[in-house]
C-alpha cells in the first residue's frame, strides 16, 4: 500500500508514487547577481517561491489493517492459495480503512522484489466475480417493478438451455422466491431475472455502479475491469453475466459497489485519504426500498440454508454474498478457482464493508462460503469490537458445523 522511494526520494511504488507530487513539493527560484567567481553578491528578487511537500493523511486504520493482514495470511496458508486480497471500507465515509495483499514484500529489503510481490491486487488484478454479482441483478429487477421480494421463480429442473448452451444449478431447487434465489444462489433464477430485462438497462446500471471503469483513486496500475457493450451481448451472455461470468472486476470495484446495499441505495466516492467531512449521500442507484429488500436477502444468505453460514458473527447481524468462479487461462476456463465474499455489518446500522478474495485455493475447499466467508467473519468481528460498535443480535455460540450451507453455483 505505502510503496517506497528511490535513492532520490522519488516515489517508485504505492502511495509514494501515487502522491509523489504532493509529498515532494516544488523547488523555488530567485534572480541574483554574481561576481566573476560565481559568488552571489546581491539578491535581486524571488521569481518563484518554493513549496514544501504536503502531508498525506491516509484513511487506513492501523488496528483494522493489522487484523485484515493477519487473517488473510492465515487463510492463504491454510488453503494453500496462490494469493489473496482484502479491503475494508467505512460505510459512512467511503474511506479505505484496510487494504492487504499476499504475496507482499518488505520495502526495506528490495534485493529480490518481483512483480507478483509488488502488485496491489485489490486495485490492479481483475477476476470474474461469480455469484457476488447476483444481488445487483435482483436489485435491478426489483427496482424496475418486474418482480417483488416474494415473486416465485421456477428453477426446475435445475437446467436451462439458451440457444446451443445449457446452464445449470449445482442442485435443483424447484420454485424459489426472488429472495430465495439470492439465498440459495441459483444460477437459473438469476438468469431468468436478467433475461426479463433489456440488455441496455443492465449495462447502464453496471456502468453507474462503476464496473468497467477505473475508480480513479490515483493509485498506479489501477484496472478498469471489463464489461462489454450491451449491443454485443447474446442471450446466453446476458444470462451468464447475471451470475458473474463474462465480465471482470477488481476487489475494490466489488467492495465499492456493495455500498448500495449497506447504505440506502446510494454510492459514495472511495478515498484512500482521510475524509474530514463525509458527504451525507452519494449517487442514488437503487431506491431505499430496493436496497433494504436486497439487504434482507443478503442476511438470509449467511444463515443456515444459505451459502455462507460461516460468515456469521456472534452478537451481530451480518449480510453478504459468496462467489466462486473458474479461472480463465489461455482463452478458456480451467480447473482453478477464485473464492470470494463481500459483506457488511451490523445489518441494523452498517458500519464496515469487508471484501475478501482468495486466489487458487488448493487444500480441498474452493467454494467462497468455505474459503472466503470465514476470513470475512474474523476481520469483521474483530473490527466491530475494536471500535466498540454496539451489538444488534443475541450473544450466543454459533454452531457452524450443524448449519448446512448451499454451495453457490459456478
Amino acid at each position: 500500500m505505502l510503496g517506497f522511494t528511490g535513492i532520490d526520494d522519488t516515489g517508485q511504488e504505492g502511495i509514494e508514487l501515487a502522491f509523489n507530487t504532493d509529498l515532494t513539493g516544488q523547488a523555488g527560484s530567485r534572480r541574483v547577481i554574481k561576481d566573476r567567481r560565481g559568488n552571489i553578491i546581491e539578491d535581486v528578487e524571488s521569481v518563484k517561491p518554493p513549496r514544501e511537500g504536503k502531508d498525506v493523511a491516509l484513511a487506513l486504520d492501523d488496528k483494522i489493517q493489522y487484523l485484515a493482514y493477519s487473517a488473510l495470511k492465515k487463510a492463504v496458508t491454510v488453503n494453500n492459495a496462490t494469493a489473496g486480497s482484502v479491503v475494508v471500507l467505512d460505510v459512512r465515509t467511503g474511506e479505505v480503512l484496510a487494504l492487504a495483499n499476499l504475496p507482499t514484500y518488505n520495502p526495506n529489503n528490495r534485493t529480490k522484489l518481483a512483480g507478483a510481490q509488488l502488485r496491489n491486487r485489490v486495485i490492479t488484478d481483475t477476476f470474474e466475480p461469480g455469484s457476488t454479482m447476483k444481488p445487483f441483478i435482483a436489485a435491478m429487477a426489483l427496482d424496475s417493478g418486474r418482480v417483488r421480494f416474494d415473486t416465485p421463480i421456477n428453477t426446475a429442473p435445475g437446467k436451462m438451455t439458451i440457444g446451443s448452451a445449457t446452464i445449470s444449478d449445482a442442485h435443483p431447487h424447484g420454485t424459489l422466491s426472488v429472495a430465495e434465489v439470492i439465498q440459495k444462489s441459483s444460477n437459473i433464477g438469476v438468469a431468468k431475472l436478467a433475461l426479463s430485462m433489456k440488455a441496455d438497462d443492465i449495462w447502464g446500471t453496471l456502468q453507474t455502479l462503476g464496473f468497467g471503469h477505473p475508480i480513479k483513486l490515483g493509485f498506479p496500475g489501477e484496472s478498469a475491469g471489463r464489461v462489454r457493450a450491451a449491443k454485443t451481448w447474446k442471450p446466453i451472455e446476458q444470462a451468464t453475466m447475471a451470475y458473474g461470468h463474462g465480465l471482470s472486476v477488481t476487489l475494490m470495484h466489488m467492495a465499492r459497489a456493495y455500498q448500495v446495499f449497506a447504505r440506502d441505495g446510494d454510492l459514495l466516492p472511495i478515498s484512500l485519504t482521510r475524509v474530514d467531512a463525509p458527504s451525507q449521500s452519494g449517487t442514488q442507484i437503487f431506491s431505499p426500498k430496493t436496497a433494504g429488500e436486497v439487504r434482507t436477502m443478503l442476511e438470509m444468505a449467511v444463515k443456515p440454508g444459505g451459502t455462507a453460514p460461516q460468515a456469521q458473527i456472534s452478537g451481530y447481524r451480518v449480510a453478504g454474498k459468496t462467489g466462486t468462479a473458474h479461472k480463465i487461462e489461455a482463452g478458456g476456463y480451467v480447473n482453478k478457482y477464485v473464492s470470494s465474499f463481500v459483506g457488511f455489518a451490523p445489518v441494523s446500522d452498517p458500519r464496515f464493508i469487508v471484501a475478501v478474495m482468495i486466489d487458487e485455493p488448493s487444500a480441498g475447499k474452493y467454494y467462497g462460503g468455505a474459503v472466503a466467508a470465514p476470513v470475512f467473519a474474523e476481520i469483521m468481528a474483530s473490527s466491530l469490537r475494536a471500535h466498540g460498535v454496539p451489538t444488534d443480535a443475541p450473544l450466543k455460540p454459533l454452531i457452524m458445523a450443524n448449519a448446512p450451507s448451499t454451495p453457490e453455483e459456478m
